[in-house]
């Protein structure tokens, strides 16, 4: 056993070989990854953003665990048709033609809608996120190579195919072979024969301009005016970036056997070498147990979740509670108990936030936390089992709050809690460290908490009422009286 995989802590599932594997990088310490971006001829919809979401989990898990991550994610904005059988319009000159714009613009606008729903939800941003439109060159390069090695024919007045029977292991990722996967195909009515085409499965690499249509996208190539297919891209862009074979590579489960299988196709056809080591894939999320669609009125974006009053940390929280590889049924119930969840997490920080009372340090509260932690951290790492860390992350919550009522944790067990938790974020990416300085009571607050003791004490209930009613309308605190004293709290 290498030391590398001695000291590997995730498992993920590995879609080509069926099973989870611990993830062991190709060069020691470092994974280079692939996420498939977005087409930008629309609003991403939330079920597009739990995707980038547990992407976004799995990253920052190799980050916690000691890897250096070059994470690469697309943007697609040109050349995904509205048929996956390589014919229709595509997505982005069609939706330009809709909007009354131009490909480029509408390609632009779009893009910056979807990086600034990424930031919104703390999503990290990628450390390459090429544009299909900005790596002609590399598409062009890769399809002569294919066509060198014989694997490409021409459709007139169409575009160059790529003949899917000449490469030995065709569909290899969907656990089919060739024969198997094209009466699937079929079979699914996922794509349809274009005239020309030698097998159900072949592919555009290359698509010609029609005739005596100019589009708003098109380049100049040895094979005619036109636009490069969509699976080139992604093979042209993540080889540049990453190398001839890389790491992990990241997408939705309806990749696997048209998109995903193209790609490693025409990579593998084109270098000799395994692409990707790692393939891993989320499922989809529905709306109330039904497709998320616009006519069905159930189509949501991140702008739509907020203005309808909920916080991003709810969002994303919704977003990753549920297995990336489960299907989630979103609904707003669902959304009211993620609000729930956040609001017991930032009661929690800011009631340890508030605990000034100095003491001896409670080794059984730092058992508590520690064993937490730990299985925290081994959920995490067991194939992104985030219900199960959430489970370790709420029970310890339950447990340090009664010792808490007991008034066994005194100031330093409390910032060691805040400072665990703290760490956990890492992978959570619910910036809790602003729950933690919310907690933080300003001296005047305090100086008039000292004053309504006092009048309690004297029972003097109505001046200690006024207090109250000041310290929440003037600094926005809220005051809880417990058998164990006063809790304070942001309102």
């Amino acid at each position: 056993m290498t030391a590398e995989k001695k000291n590997a802590r995730l498992k993920i599932f590995n879609t080509m070989t069926r099973r989870k594997q611990l993830v062991v990088p190709i060069e020691s310490g470092s994974v280079r990854m692939y996420c498939c971006g977005p087409t930008v001829y629309d609003y991403q919809h939330i079920g597009n953003m739990r995707t980038y979401v547990w992407q976004d989990v799995l990253r920052r898990t190799l980050e916690f665990d000691g890897y250096k991550v070059k994470h690469v994610r697309n943007i697609t904005d040109v050349g995904h048709l509205t048929s996956q059988a390589d014919s229709g319009q595509d997505k982005v000159e069609e939706s330009a033609k809709k909007r009354h714009k131009t490909a480029w613009e509408i390609s632009e606008m779009f893009m910056n809608i979807f990086f600034d729903d990424t930031e919104t939800l703390n999503i990290l941003p990628p450390h390459v996120s090429p544009r299909a439109t900005q790596h002609i060159k590399e598409m062009l390069e890769l399809i002569k190579k294919l066509e060198e090695k014989g694997y490409t024919y021409v459709i007139e007045k169409d575009g160059i195919y790529y003949d899917t029977s000449k490469f030995k292991h065709y569909g290899k990722l969907t656990g089919m072979s060739f024969d198997e996967l094209n009466k699937y195909l079929k079979g699914g009515a996922r794509v349809e024969l274009v005239p020309g085409k030698k097998h159900i499965t072949d592919f555009a690499l290359w698509k010609f301009s029609p005739e005596n249509v100019k589009r708003d996208m098109e380049w100049d190539s040895p094979y005619g005016k036109g636009f490069p297919g969509w699976h080139i891209e992604c093979s042209a862009m993540s080889m540049k970036y990453l190398g001839e074979s890389f790491d992990i590579h990241c997408g939705g489960v309806d990749h696997i056997p048209i998109h995903h299988t193209n790609e490693i196709a025409q990579s593998e056809g084109a270098t000799g070498k395994r692409f990707a080591k790692y393939w891993v894939h989320g499922e989809f999320l529905e709306v109330d147990g039904k497709k998320m669609s616009k006519s069905l009125g159930n189509f949501y974006t991140v702008d739509d979740i907020i203005k309808k009053g909920y916080s991003w940390r709810e969002l994303r929280y919704a977003l990753m509670a549920a297995h990336y590889r489960s299907l989630l049924n979103f609904t707003f119930k669902a959304l009211d108990a993620a609000r729930g969840s956040i609001e017991r997490i930032a009661e929690f920080i800011r009631n340890l936030s508030n605990i000034t009372e100095e003491g001896p340090e409670n080794k059984g509260i730092r058992k508590i936390v520690d064993s937490a932690f730990g299985r925290f951290v081994g959920a995490v790492n067991d194939d992104l089992n985030m219900p199960k860390a959430l489970a370790e992350l709420f029970g310890m919550i339950s447990k340090i709050n009664k010792e808490i009522e007991k008034g066994a944790v005194k100031k330093d067990d409390a910032k060691y809690i805040i400072d665990a938790v703290l760490v956990l974020d890492r992978i959570l990416g619910l910036k809790l460290e602003e729950f933690a300085k919310q907690g933080v009571v300003p001296e005047e607050v305090m100086k008039l908490l000292e004053e309504r003791r006092k009048a309690r004490e004297e029972r003097n209930f109505e001046l200690a009422d006024r207090i109250r009613k000041r310290i929440r309308d003037e600094y926005g605190f809220i005051i809880e009286d417990t058998k164990n004293g006063e809790v304070i709290k942001k309102a």
